[in-house]
């Protein structure tokens, strides 16, 4: 496939604003990126800036710290696809995997697959924060919580994505489920390491560069 078809174009800096949350869906349809990422208060405004268009509209829940009650994850869901989301990135709650509550992160998962439904859900594990045997019990948890992806990166933690990371990801769930990586993807050679090693999405800012260089 084409770079483009693995973009997620990606803003969501707590400084977006409306003006440049329209340039962000309108550079996407130009180079026909796979999908725009934004926070769930742009969704109607970016589902209307994509009418017509084939790019996809994915938004955050849980962003950036995962932190949230279930039920506000679910809430937050819920109001993404009655305002035409496509796809939700859910981030896990790294402090659950800190203490052993494995139980509670996948039923936590489950219950986002449940209101995403036929949807894509995407969860963000944010790899930085995590050991190697942590990053295998996270993508094994998101695995077994039927998600369709899991994600490296907020782009909001210490760091981004890794190859290391993703080849650790990639090892533990195999074809079962897809790789989604993000956070300091900034250039084309690099993205294209990732897509070699067997990810599906890349998430960035930096498309427009990428597709132009």
């Amino acid at each position: 496939m084409p770079l483009q078809d693995y973009i997620d174009h990606t803003l969501l800096k707590a400084t977006a604003t409306e003006t440049a949350i329209k340039k962000l869906c309108a550079e996407a349809v130009a180079h026909e990126f796979y999908a725009v990422c934004v926070n769930s208060c742009n969704v109607s405004m970016a589902k209307k800036e994509l009418l017509n268009s084939e790019v996809k509209l994915a938004a955050v829940i849980g962003f950036p710290l995962g932190a949230v009650a279930t039920e506000i994850k679910v809430s937050e869901a819920e109001y993404c696809m009655e305002m035409g989301a496509d796809e939700v990135d859910m981030v896990i709650n790294i402090g659950w995997l800190k203490d052993g509550m494995h139980a509670t992160i996948m039923e936590e998962i489950k219950s986002v697959k449940k209101t995403v439904g036929n949807n894509v859900l995407k969860v963000i594990i944010e790899t930085c924060y995590l050991t190697p045997q942590e990053i295998v019990t996270a993508s094994t948890l998101v695995m077994e919580g039927g998600a369709d992806f899991v994600k490296t990166s907020t782009g909001f933690g210490t760091s981004g994505a890794t190859l290391g990371d993703v080849k650790i990801m990639k090892r533990t769930v195999g074809d079962t489920i897809k790789i989604k990586a993000s956070g300091g993807i900034k250039d084309k050679a690099t993205a294209l390491k990732y897509i070699e090693i067997g990810v599906s999405r890349i998430g960035t800012s930096s498309g427009v560069a990428m597709m132009n260089s």
